[in-house]
């Protein structure tokens, strides 16, 4: 016999009475009430008063003013010939009643004696039992009180039974406080009626009220009760429950057994499950299939299918139920294999065609994601049910089937079936997909044609629906009008304030959420982090990384990772790498976050060394990794790197992605191998507005004005729609062009023919246009003009046109409102002491520099790098720290008298100091761009492309020794400064001078 589960909780016991209690830790028990256990006879353990059902009871000094009793326990009361509380009991009947009675009359031979009758009785009312006569079986139950018969013991219970099968239990309980001696059959007629009912919690009070009596279970007892602890998940008492059954030696029973089975199971508790079935002396195909429904509600696929062999090895045979079971399991595991292992043995013992099992077969092939065949199921069956149409409808909405899940749903409403909130969910999910704000609203409408606006489930999707398709505020009327939230509900509402409009909010709803009382999840942390990405609010991020940790999941990856992207977007690196180096597990996601994070804020040598050690730890990049990191070599200029990148982009399958081409593209752009960016362009098969928009800039960026501008062309004639970005590149290009009338009629197109609102951006591209041009007094117009506030932007555009020509006034105008806007900018400064200094007025740049002082502001040295096998090399001016500087030197002194034979001059006015000649000579001959250049020539493959990058603006001296050194050498040499690339060759420069 069983009894190792059971053990620790058996009790002491006389040698004439059993009993059993609970615990009294709250913590065990399921319900104050359960610490009332039963007695087996008044002189065992009194644990249940008589009066413990009263509402204001106090349980181990506990007061329980809100468990409302259905019944105040098992009063004695004389029995009753006549009472008017009885329906249809009364004289004056109707017809039907008086009918009824004429057939009961028919049915009773008079001449039966007393016993006779009453066995006939029992008979008839088993028959309304069978028929669900109800009025019938009341004008009976009236018959036999006006008949003044004495009721058996027999007749008693087959009324208890027939209103309990009736559902009529308040009847049922009246008919059992008539019985002048209860028994235990009457006892389990009345708890296996409301344990059919499903109010299990009514069927334990009884069985604690009949113990307190001294009644004792039965084995059909006990199996009831087993079946009310199942209903309510209550492990405990059901514990409690198996002591009895192994104390009275009722384990052994074929229907206790597979009770208890059926009630481990259904808690979870596998191990129980597994030890209760298998030291049953039989099995029938009822107790396999308690056992089989455990594992599948815990999704173990794998010994729900060990078992089901199991069982066909026995030669028990299953049913069509059986099946259901283990399709069930398969579902929740996503077991397709042994999905479709099942379903071929439906077919080979004939349950193709039966729909209970097919239904099954639907909603197996839909939770694998294998809507196709679920589709081929589904059109087999006769007359689906309303969850078999949920599930198809919700495979379909999972699988990015939202047009064809909508029209099932169509079909499912012609075929007269109201949908359930499941698919109604589904259905939203599905409007959520499609986008259509007028059949968003329509499935809305559905839901309170239905009577389901109060469905949180239903409600909780709709929510998503609004925040997802942009309609943030009929989202937030959804969850304002809920009368009930969950976690999911506040989760789908802080899902609508993650964009930079509405971002904002989110910390304030999840401030809100924490007052309700509800305890943030994984996904809670996640949405209310990306708030604080899109906010760039470090402070209140730390406040959430505070409560991640107070809730124990600073652990999980997806929080994790979710850290890293707000740290990393609010520019708090340090951050970034503690919290990634305390990560256990670092998934593709992650690792991606993290090169994300340092290539979008200007550290690209970080992110591609994170990416060589992703590779190394042996995760593979996927194609938003490999874009990442190349947007890291763009922003480093990192040429050899990105060559690299490309490569395995191509070995790895995810060169054809657009976000990896577009990343590729970019990357030569930037790079300053604008002909391999123009290659790839061409070779990708498809464009979007992205790629457009990187070839465009990146012409603009190089002085291929016309290129750029033909690209626009192409794009528009290709159907491809501009944005913003698209017009800055093009305004970029006309800017580097001098088209100052073809510039304009871009801008105006931009909100005359496009309809795009001009950005602060634009409005700089088009001062940019006209002072390149020195256009001043068009310059002051435009800007008095402009519809948005001039900012910083605008201001240091102005600024940067006035030292080209040197305009003084308006210079110092501009550098005035740039000292009021951002007093920290060294490069306003400098600007501003130049002009200066080119028009002679020493004492002003002296007046300038001293402010620098007093304010602590120090000018950024210049600097240029160049890429050699891999190695970035920096030089600054005047520098001699290199290794390599006597080299370097000795390179440029031999080019320097190549220059003089050519007829080379310095132009000393750009050195814009007050000293000698020979000084300004000297100074030109070691600004950083030239130590680049005399490196690149000592250590580069001759005729092999030299790219040089710089952190400032060309001078015009450089620039004019740039173009003679590379006609006299015949190698092309490519200048990125801060504004754009100047491409030498053959003693020319692709910006043509104007720049």
């Amino acid at each position: 016999m069983f009894v190792q589960c059971v053990a620790p909780i058996l009790t002491n016991t006389t040698t004439t009475t059993t009993c059993m209690i609970l615990k009294t830790s709250p913590r065990i028990i399921s319900r104050p009430f359960l610490h009332s256990i039963l007695s087996c006879s008044s002189s065992s353990l009194n644990v249940v008063e008589r009066n413990y059902l009263s509402a204001d009871t106090s349980l181990y000094g506990t007061q329980n003013p809100s468990i409302q009793t259905p019944f105040n326990g098992f009063k004695k009361v004389a029995r009753r010939v006549y009472d008017s509380s009885w329906p249809n009991f009364e004289n004056k009947s109707n017809g039907v009643e008086r009918a009824t009675r004429s057939r009961i009359g028919r049915g009773l031979d008079l001449g039966l004696d007393r016993k006779g009758r009453l066995k006939r009785y029992s008979a008839m009312l088993r028959d309304c039992v069978v028929n669900w006569g109800l009025n019938e079986g009341k004008a009976i139950h009236g018959d036999i009180v006006r008949s003044g018969v004495e009721p058996d013991s027999h007749l008693w219970v087959s009324l208890i039974n027939f209103y309990a099968k009736c559902r009529c239990l308040e009847f049922a309980h009246k008919v059992f406080d008539e019985m002048p001696e209860r028994d235990v059959v009457s006892c389990t007629a009345l708890i296996a009626g409301y344990v059919g009912d499903g109010r299990g919690m009514e069927g334990v009070y009884l069985l604690c009220e009949m113990q307190r009596d001294g009644i004792r279970p039965n084995e059909f007892t006990l199996a009831t009760v087993l079946k009310a602890c199942s209903m309510q998940l209550d492990k405990e008492f059901g514990k409690q429950i198996h002591a009895e059954v192994v104390k009275i030696g009722v384990f052994e029973d074929l229907y206790v057994g597979s009770a208890l089975v059926d009630l481990y199971a259904k808690c979870g508790e596998m191990e129980y499950a597994d030890k209760v079935f298998f030291f049953m002396p039989e099995q029938n195909t009822v107790s396999w299939n308690g056992l089989l429904n455990g594992y599948a509600e815990v999704g173990d696929g794998a010994e729900l299918l060990r078992l089901f062999c199991r069982m066909k090895e026995t030669e028990m045979k299953f049913n069509k139920f059986t099946l259901s079971i283990v399709l069930k399991g398969c579902a929740n595991s996503g077991d397709l294999g042994a999905g479709l292992l099942v379903h071929s043995v439906a077919i080979k013992i004939g349950c193709e065609d039966d729909d209970f099992v097919n239904c099954s077969l639907v909603d197996m092939y839909s939770k694998c994601g294998i809507a196709y065949d679920a589709l081929k199921v589904f059109s087999r069956i006769k007359n689906p049910d309303i969850v078999t149409w949920s599930a198809i409808i919700c495979c379909l909405d999972q699988q990015g089937r939202a047009q064809e899940a909508i029209e099932l749903f169509s079909k499912m409403k012609h075929k007269g079936l109201n949908p359930n909130h499941f698919t109604l969910a589904s259905l939203i999910n599905a409007a959520t997909d499609l986008g259509d704000p007028n059949y968003s609203k329509s499935i809305h409408a559905c839901v309170y044609k239905y009577g389901f606006e109060l469905e949180t489930l239903v409600n909780n999707s709709l929510i998503t629906m609004y925040m997802k398709n942009g309609f943030i505020e009929d989202g937030y009327r959804v969850f304002h009008s809920m009368c009930h939230w969950d976690v999911v509900s506040w989760n789908t509402l802080l899902s609508g304030f993650q964009d930079n409009e509405t971002c904002d909010q989110g910390p304030r709803f999840f401030n809100s959420m924490l007052g309700a009382g509800f305890k943030p999840n994984i996904y809670t942390f996640i949405t209310i982090l990306r708030s604080c990405s899109s906010l760039s609010n470090p402070w209140f991020g730390r406040q959430v990384h505070t409560h991640v940790v107070k809730n124990g999941l600073k652990s999980d990856g997806y929080v994790g990772t979710a850290l890293i992207d707000m740290y990393a977007k609010c520019r708090c690196l340090e951050d970034v790498e503690v919290i990634f180096n305390r990560m256990n597990e670092k998934d593709i996601f992650t690792w991606t976050v993290m090169i994300a994070g340092f290539a979008q804020t200007d550290q690209g040598e970080k992110a591609v060394n994170y990416f060589n050690h992703m590779r190394k730890n042996g995760v593979n990049p996927n194609e938003f990794t490999l874009a990442s990191c190349l947007r890291g070599c763009s922003g480093i200029a990192s040429f050899e790197n990105g060559r690299q990148l490309h490569s395995l982009a191509i070995k790895t399958g995810h060169f054809r992605d657009i976000f990896v081409a577009g990343a590729i593209v970019d990357m030569y752009g930037k790079c300053g191998s604008i002909d391999d960016a123009e290659i790839i362009f061409r070779g990708v098969g498809t464009h979007d507005t992205i790629l457009w928009n990187t070839i465009i800039c990146n012409y603009a960026l190089h002085g291929f004005g016309e290129k750029a501008l033909q690209a626009f062309e192409d794009m528009l004639d290709e159907g491809t729609l501009p944005d913003g970005i698209t017009f800055l590149g093009v305004l970029s290009a006309c800017s580097h062009m001098g088209l100052i009338d073809e510039g304009r009629k871009h801008f105006e197109s931009m909100s005359e023919v496009h309809k795009i609102t001009p950005s602060i951006k634009h409005y700089a591209c088009m001062v940019d246009i006209l002072g390149r041009a020195g256009k001043f007094n068009e310059v002051e117009s435009f800007v008095e003009n402009m519809q948005s506030t001039p900012n910083a932007l605008i201001w240091e555009t102005i600024l940067g046109a006035c030292k080209v020509y040197g305009n003084a006034k308006l210079g110092e105008r501009a550098a005035e409102k740039l000292f009021e806007i951002e007093p920290e900018i060294d490069s306003n400064y400098i600007l501003l002491s130049n002009i200066f200094a080119g028009k002679g007025r020493w004492g002003d740049v002296s007046k300038i520099r001293a402010l620098m002082t007093n304010q602590g502001i120090k000018k950024e040295p210049g600097c240029s790098w160049v890429e050699v096998d891999s190695q970035i090399h920096t030089f600054l001016a005047q520098d001699s720290s290199h290794p390599k500087i006597r080299d370097i030197h000795q390179k440029l002194e031999e080019l320097g008298d190549k220059l003089t034979k050519s007829g080379y001059i310095p132009k000393t006015d750009y050195v814009l100091q007050n000293v000698t000649e020979k000084e300004k000579r000297e100074n030109l001959s070691h600004h950083s761009e030239r130590l680049a250049l005399g490196f690149s020539m000592i250590n580069s493959i001759p005729n092999k492309t030299i790219r040089i990058f710089k952190n400032l603006r060309i001078c015009g001296d450089c620039h004019e020794y740039m173009k003679l050194v590379s006609d006299i050498t015949e190698r092309e040499i490519v200048v990125r400064d801060i504004h754009r690339f100047h491409h030498f060759q053959t003693g020319r420069c692709s910006c043509k001078d104007y720049w």
